[in-house]
């Protein structure tokens, strides 16, 4: 098992991680301020100097928006000074919009590495033709892929891609979507081992995961089902996969950022945060969040982890509203003053899935005819470029 990752750029480009894990892009949660908080913790194992302390990567934001300069887009586009490689998910389905947006991120924005989003499940997107079922038209997939490749590798910038095991059970597409992220010069592949219909249902397969590390010669990446450091060791080991994405798994848990370091660097399991110690998490988060927006928008944003972050503790009804609503730091502060800063971790909550779950959906909605052919041509399905995310 590998204790760094290296994804490199055709002309050589490279970004060096110290330790093989990547927090997933997820809509709404990988701001600056998330991003910054997950690299301290692994930091405070790993230290600051050197090789980067895994990979961190923005919310997904999207080509045209990039393209036509959108100030929302702009907005999201913000790293803190200590965000040494700073990584991008972009989401297109045209390929000229692509090249373009890649080529401003690179020189407008110094961005260090683009991943491709290919998985997204929502159904406003996969009823367009984008997302999770774009892989399905094998030919527009590689035109987006080598557009994006030879846009960033100018600049020596790896480019990777995300993508899910298919449509469905009957319509996978994940061996053809590797060989061909292989061939247009990829630095890697992640797989989600579910298909669009399971969305974040049921439990990842990870023998599809093993099966492409042996089909492809680039880094493939394990996602799906990774909730603790163990659950990503044994990943690893079970697939030889090159490196693992976290996603929901560290919802109200950046610390599991810090038991990755060790896990991976040889050391013992850290002792489980106290209460004291997630309201310590969850003050700094707050001070993060009010760097980068402002207090009133900040706390606004902090309430949506609340129920992650003390999910099992007990706190209280009173409590609890009081954090789902807080709005502004004097108010948090009084409200974390009344937690027991000595009440232990609820290890009952230890490998619980959290955030999205839900149920399989009966059919994936996909636009006419889609399924008839692996072959898009030139259609336009600009309609499928949405401000959604997933994964």
């Amino acid at each position: 098992m590998s204790e760094s990752l290296t994804l490199r750029a055709p002309s050589g480009g490279a970004v060096e991680l110290a330790s093989p894990f990547v927090l997933a892009p997820m809509a709404g949660i990988t701001n600056a301020a998330y991003r910054q908080l997950c690299r301290e913790q692994a930091e405070q194992v790993l230290g600051r100097e050197g090789a980067a302390p895994g990979l961190y990567v923005s919310e997904m934001i999207t080509s045209r928006g990039v393209a036509e300069r959108n100030p929302r887009t702009a907005d999201m586009l913000r790293f803190d000074p200590g965000e040494t490689v700073r990584s991008v998910q972009l989401y297109g389905v045209d390929p000229p919009v692509m090249a373009k947006a890649t080529e401003i991120l690179c020189t407008d924005f110094g961005v260090n590495h683009v991943d491709l989003n290919f998985g997204c499940p929502v159904p406003k997107v996969t009823r367009r033709g984008g997302g999770g079922v774009l892989p399905w038209k094998r030919d527009r997939l590689g035109a987006i892929l080598r557009a994006t490749v030879a846009a960033a590798d100018r600049y020596g910038v790896p480019v990777t891609m995300k993508t899910r095991l298919g449509i469905d059970a009957e319509h996978l597409t994940y061996r053809d979507a590797a060989r061909i992220a292989q061939d247009s010069g990829c630095a890697a592949i992640a797989l989600h081992g579910r298909t669009v219909q399971q969305a974040y249902s049921g439990q990842a397969d990870w023998s599809a995961i093993a099966e492409l590390v042996g089909a492809v010669e680039i880094p493939v990446l394990g996602n799906g089902d990774i909730w603790e450091a163990t659950d990503a060791v044994a990943m690893m080991a079970q697939t030889g996969c090159a490196g693992v994405v976290i996603g929901r798994g560290c919802l109200g848990r950046p610390w599991l950022f810090a038991d990755l370091a060790t896990a991976f660097s040889g050391g013992t399991q850290r002792a489980l945060p106290s209460l004291g110690e997630v309201a310590a998490m969850v003050r700094r988060h707050a001070e993060l969040l009010t760097e980068l927006y402002g207090e009133k928008h900040g706390l606004t944003d902090l309430r949506k982890h609340m129920a992650w972050y003390f999910k099992g503790f007990g706190l209280g009804g009173e409590l609890r509203r009081g954090l789902a609503m807080v709005s502004s730091l004097a108010e948090l502060d009084a409200l974390l003053a009344r937690t027991a800063a000595d009440q232990p971790f609820p290890t009952t909550e230890l490998a619980s899935p959290r955030g999205r779950q839900g149920a399989p959906r009966d059919r994936v909605t996909v636009p006419y005819g889609w399924l008839d052919s692996e072959t898009l041509g030139d259609d336009d399905i600009s309609d499928a470029e949405c401000d959604v995310s997933g994964g």
